[in-house]
């Protein structure tokens, strides 16, 4: 028997180069279900919802995006077993133009809503890039020649500018008369138990060394804060 429920559109910043769609008769209980588990860094949230009356309705969409790419679609073998999962590889924007172009075609543009951000899911959001950024730091080492920073120059401690240290060499940094890479002065200074990315917490003449590295790169992603 059919009934009212919801195709939805969910995204979690775990893994934002993929969204989850599916059908729930209930979308509130489902949220409830799928962030029961302590597995996932950061809980799923509802970006758009549209209100159908048949339980296939989410494998409709399904194929439909199947016939389009099928690629999107994240399928993995566990114990010998195909698993075809409802994630998909792309961004909630498309996949909202997809539901879109369908309640248009239907007539039912009025049954697709677009849910707002409330601020512990921005939160959740902004950290999980924030560590996807220090991941990425991680993976490429810094260098000051990057910067065009010459060895005896000064870089300052962001958090307090009046702690400054000297550039020894491409790589590492004299400070109270030791020498320390970047990350591991960092870490000193934040008192942090954990590694942390060394260039997103100094400055160079007032400027952030990520940006000053940047800029130099060409076109990116700023890391600073």
């Amino acid at each position: 028997m059919d009934r009212t429920g919801v195709v939805y559109i969910l995204t979690n910043p775990s893994f934002p180069e993929y969204v989850k769609i599916g059908y729930a008769d209930d979308i509130d209980k489902r949220l409830q279900q799928l962030n029961r588990s302590e597995c996932i860094p950061f809980a799923f949230r509802v970006y758009a919802t549209y209100e159908v009356n048949s339980r296939l309705s989410d494998l409709k969409i399904h194929s439909i995006i199947d016939k389009l790419n099928p690629n999107l679609r994240s399928i993995d073998n566990f114990n010998g077993k195909q698993r075809i999962r409802e994630f998909y590889a792309m961004s909630a924007e498309d996949a909202y133009s997809i539901l879109e172009a369908i309640a248009e075609i239907h007539g039912c543009a009025d049954k697709l809503k677009l849910a707002a951000m409330d601020e512990a899911e921005k939160q959740a959001e902004e950290t999980a890039q924030e560590i996807d950024a220090e991941h990425k730091e991680r993976q490429s080492p810094f260098r000051f020649s990057m910067c065009g920073i010459q060895k005896g120059e000064q870089i300052e401690y962001a958090n307090n500018e009046e702690i400054k240290c000297t550039v020894v060499d491409d790589r590492t940094v004299n400070y109270l008369g030791k020498s320390y890479s970047l990350s591991a002065l960092a870490q000193l200074l934040l008192g942090s138990k954990y590694p942390v990315a060394g260039p997103r917490s100094f400055k160079y003449k007032g400027e952030w060394l990520n940006d000053v590295r940047h800029k130099l790169d060409g076109p990116s992603l700023s890391c600073s804060p």
